[in-house]
Formats: C-alpha cells, structure tokens, sequence
C-alpha cells in the first residue's frame, strides 16, 4: 500500500489559474536565438558600452572602502542615502517637497517596481488600460494580479512629404482613448519615453491623459525608466507635475537605464504614500529587500548628478547626446539599404518597416505566427543580425496588424552597429545582383 502511494501521480492541476496564458515570452525564446546563432545583437535591451567611471568607482570603493556594514541588508524600503538623494532629485524634477521615506521606495529594478504596482494597486475584475505598443510585462502583470488589460493603440499618422517617419506620427484618437474609461477603470499604464517606439509624449498628450485620469478617478502607472534618454531637444515631461495627478501616479525609475548599468538590477518608485504604503505591503512580502551595495553605488552615482545637474559634464546631459549619435548612424545605414526606420525622439530603441525586405522570407499561409516574428527568427539564422518582431509589444488581438516591423537596440559600441550595418550592406547587395 505504502509504495502504491508514493508512486501515484498528482491528478489535480498544479499550476494557479492566474498563470494561465501567460507562461510564454519572447526574450527567453529571443533571448535563446540571439546566444545561438547572432554575429550581432541589437535584440535585447541592453548597453555592450560599460556604466561611467564614476559609477563603477562607487561600487569598488563600497566593496573594498572599509565599511563591512555595506554587505549587510539595509533598510527594507530602500537604502537611506539612495531614497535621500531620490527625493532631493525628485524634488527639483517635480516642484514639490518630498519625503524620502513615505514617498520613495527602491526596487529590485523598475521590472519589480511594476510588479508591486499591479499587486499592490489592481483587483479582481479590475480594468487597466494600456497603450499600445507596450513593455511586454505589463499584461500578464495586469492579469497575475486579476485584472483585465483594455488596449487602446498609438495609430500612426505617416508625414505626407515622403520623409521617413518619426515616432511623434504615432498618436493616441482621443475619442478612441476616452472611450476606453469606464467606472471600472482602475489604473492607466503609461510609458515615456515608449518602448518600443520611442516616442516622446507631448504636454498635450499627456494634459489629455490627466484630465480622464482626473474625470474618471484613475491611478496612473508612470514608467519613465528612460527618462533621461530624450532626443533632438525634446523635454520629458512627467505626468505627476500636471494638475491633479501627483496623488494619484506612481512615478517608475531605473538606475539599469539612467547609468547603463541593466544588471544592477536598482529601480525606483515615486508617489505619494497613500500609494506607496501599498507597494512597501507588497515589497516587504516578495523581495524585502534590493542588494545594499548596488544601492550604495548608485547613491552616489545621484549625488555627483545632482551637484553637475543640467552642467555639460553631468552624465544625464553626456549619455544622450552620445545615444543621439549611434541613432542617427543606425537611422542613416536602415535607411541607406532601404529598410524604413521610425525615427525616436528618445529610449535607446528605433523600430524599422522591413517591408522591402518581405520577399527574402517566404510567408506561410494559415501560420499562426505574425510575419514580423518568423522574419526576425529568419534574419538572426540566416544573416547573423538579432532583432525584435514589433508584434511582440501588442496584444493578441491586435498583434497581426503590426507586422511589417522590428525593433533594434542601439545602445551598443560603435563596432557593434558598424557590424551591423556591414550585415544590412551585403545583404542589400545580394539581393540586386
């Protein structure tokens, strides 16, 4: 009998209904494709540039510099001179007094900043509206906390004058947006700079925004992880400035991106603590907890930004110009061999029409798979070049109508984006001979 019961097989589902639907996602698969076969990878999001200096000097002097506590765990919420100098930024950043322990809380980067939001803030049958195209994680975080994504899409509008097309021609129809609030509306997710297109929200984009935020009683899910990553002149605005919406946004930050330092894994929330207090329950329950060096480091890489802040030698004014530069290279040799990019005003991503190139990857009738996504799979077998199907950022139901793009990441050393455009040349080559 006893050896019986220990052979028999679990018969009831193990898995919780909430993980239902949600278990693919495409950088583990990419992810996998890139490591394989890719000569050169402007798939995934992530600088091969090493952080500044001063940044890494702050972690080796945190390890070796004598305070043994710093291997420590620090306060739960976020270490004290890292949310001290959040809130000193924020301040200035926002107009307004904050306090660094109610109003700031540090993350295990912005992906679990998102993660508390949507535990902390979203119920059973509550409706979050998203744009798209979105960051990936938003609709099953949205749906592991037991909401329903509603989707409302940026449609682009494309420049009459035959000029390639910059991410400001995709916009939001008003009446469309506001046509998505509804009493069950919980929360918007918003993120700007986008990615993956990069576009910038204008003031009156985000004026009309906070006024059905304001109308409809919504929270405001705010992530501006590329905030600092703003091209060509362009302002980021940030929504929790604008009339009404400071109490009712959470503000998501990453030092991954500000200091192209991704694997750090430090990020932020910013809000105020009728908000905030909900995100520590959540924090205090999951993680507790964010690597006290890294944290240390990072603090220190604010404090030197605040006392250069807006000065020619400040990081935040150095990096996107640099940014700006590897853009337009990529921009000019996608454009040069035919593939239309959409140029960003900001983020370190640019999305391309890959139509001319259709005819080199066969379609397949009655495929499952949008086109955009097996041409990708195509290109890094066949030509060595990683990149992301745009499809991968929309929702099921709208994800076919995107399929003639990809998206690059240019946030890589000069080599890396001249080997890729070596790639796009002999490619283009091949094909008119």
């Amino acid at each position: 009998f006893l050896s019986h019961s220990l052979q028999a097989k679990m018969s009831r589902p193990v898995q919780a209904r909430r993980l239902e639907g949600i278990d693919k996602n495409i950088w583990v698969e990419f992810v996998k494709l890139a490591a394989t076969y890719s000569k050169v990878n402007l798939g995934q999001g992530f600088p091969d540039f090493p952080p500044p200096d001063f940044l890494t000097e702050a972690l080796t002097r945190a390890l070796g510099g004598g305070n043994h506590m710093l291997h420590q765990y620090t306060r739960a919420f976020g270490h004290p001179p890292l949310v001290k100098v959040l809130a000193q930024f924020f301040e200035k950043l926002l107009g307004r007094d904050l306090d660094p322990m109610t109003n700031v809380m540090v993350t295990v980067g912005a992906y679990q900043a998102l993660f508390c939001c949507f535990q902390a803030l979203v119920d059973e049958g509550d409706e979050v509206i998203i744009i798209e195209p979105f960051f990936d994680c938003y609709e099953p975080m949205v749906k592991m906390a037991g909401g329903t994504p509603v989707f409302v899409p940026l449609r682009p509008n494309p420049p009459k004058d035959g000029k390639l097309m910059s991410s400001a021609d995709w916009q939001l129809d008003p009446a469309e947006l506001a046509s998505k609030f509804s009493e069950r509306t919980k929360a918007i997710v918003l993120n700007s700079p986008n990615n993956p297109l990069g576009k910038v929200f204008s003031h009156g984009e985000l004026g009309l925004i906070a006024e059905l935020c304001v109308k409809h009683d919504v929270l405001c899910i705010s992530d501006e992880v590329y905030e600092w990553l703003v091209y060509d002149g362009k302002q980021h605005t940030r929504i929790a400035s604008l009339q009404g919406m400071w109490d009712r946004t959470v503000i998501i930050g990453s030092a991954g991106k500000t200091f192209s330092a991704t694997g750090w894994k430090v990020g932020w929330a910013v809000g105020p603590d009728r908000l905030l207090q909900h995100l520590r329950t959540v924090h205090q329950n999951s993680v507790y907890h964010c690597a006290t060096i890294a944290q240390e480091a990072v603090a220190q890489g604010f404090q030197r930004e605040l006392m250069l802040y807006g000065k020619p030698e400040s990081y935040f004014v150095q990096l996107p110009k640099e940014l700006q530069q590897k853009r337009d290279w990529l921009v000019q040799s996608l454009d040069g061999v035919g593939m239309k990019p959409i140029i960003p005003e900001g983020t370190y991503f640019l999305v391309a029409d890959i139509s001319p190139f259709k005819s080199d990857v066969p379609d397949v009738p009655n495929s499952d798979e949008p086109y955009d996504s097996r041409f990708a799979k195509w290109m890094v077998k066949n030509k060595g070049l990683a990149a992301i199907p745009l499809s991968a950022f929309y929702s099921e139901a709208h994800k076919n109508n995107y399929t003639n793009f990809i998206r690059f990441c240019f946030a890589k050393e000069e080599a890396t984006l001249k080997a890729a455009s070596d790639i796009l040349q002999k490619w283009k080559q091949e094909k008119n001979s």
